[in-house]
């Protein structure tokens, strides 16, 4: 297969990235369905493939370096190119935190109960950082300035959701003696709900990144840009 014209890197280079935003997807939702099924086996395949993830970020964010060196793209197309350098950067990390999240299922196995988890509706958060994630990336797979802006909104409702998960943890924790779900389960395993409730909400963070940088590359408007 012939290398793409200069006219067609930045498009293809979008596509890569897509793709790579797919994988990583995958990972999360693995990583989510380890963390509700409590199944370590699965959890363990999020964890190994990090580093086949983290060996493609580096492919191309390569070529994303050569295309800026030897082609000098303007306008849109630098626009396309920057923000997919930088969008690599956020599902990277995404990547990372989704093998955090597998990590923590076996510690967890042993210690926690169903309802546990449902009093802080991890599940339901993590469905909506889930969602926001491939809802951003095929933002930037099709030009969509609106699911860019709508993306980017609705990490506040995670935010907020993330907010009161951590709240009920919290008040656990400054009163062991509170009745169920986490009246059994200790300190150090409810520290665990938390760092599992942050990194779904950094996630989200990143998802609205994406989405944002997105919209910089369509719009050439850094309104969404925090």
């Amino acid at each position: 297969m012939s290398e793409p014209s200069l006219s067609e890197r930045p498009a293809s280079l979008r596509d890569d990235v897509v793709a790579f935003g797919d994988s990583v997807h995958n990972q999360l939702r693995r990583a989510l369905s380890a963390l509700d099924t409590l199944d370590p086996e699965l959890a363990r395949t999020v964890v190994d493939g990090d580093r086949l993830v983290n060996e493609r970020y580096l492919d191309l964010e390569r070529d994303c370096i050569e295309v800026l060196a030897l082609h000098q793209p303007v306008a849109s197309d630098l626009r396309t190119v920057v923000a997919a350098f930088k969008i690599l950067t956020d599902l990277e990390r995404i990547a990372d935190l989704a093998a955090n999240l597998a990590s923590l299922v076996e510690p967890l196995m042993a210690e926690i109960r169903d309802d546990a988890f449902a009093a802080v509706r991890l599940v339901k958060i993590g469905e909506l950082a889930s969602e926001m994630v491939i809802d951003a990336l095929y933002a930037f797979e099709t030009g969509d300035a609106e699911l860019c802006r709508t993306v980017v909104d609705r990490d506040g409702s995670l935010n907020d959701r993330c907010q009161d998960a951590m709240d009920t943890v919290v008040r656990q924790l400054l009163d062991p003696t509170e009745t169920a779900p986490f009246a059994s389960v200790a300190p150090d395993v409810l520290q665990r709900v938390l760092v599992l409730v942050r990194d779904l909400e950094r996630i989200g963070d990143h998802a609205a990144n994406v989405a944002a940088r997105s919209y910089y590359a369509f719009e050439a408007d850094d309104a969404l840009l925090r």
